[in-house]
């Protein structure tokens, strides 16, 4: 199931905040951030805890995109 993460990418563009402040405020992995990068699978808790951090829902961050079309 191909997922984008773009939507994370430009709303920490909007709010002025990079990879390492976000993990460093989120409190997630590096290795958790470099799948991100990768638009891999992660656990629900690191979206929950970006999504806390950035005071949104899963729907700004991510989306699930259709088969083929990664």
């Amino acid at each position: 199931m191909p997922i984008s993460y773009n939507k994370l990418w430009k709303l920490m563009i909007d709010k002025n905040i990079n990879k390492t402040k976000l993990r460093s405020q989120a409190g997630i992995s590096s290795n958790a951030m470099a799948k991100l990068g990768k638009n891999e699978s992660v656990q629900v808790e690191v979206l929950v805890k970006i999504c806390n951090c950035l005071g949104c829902t899963m729907d700004d961050i991510m989306e699930v995109l259709p088969e083929g079309k990664e």
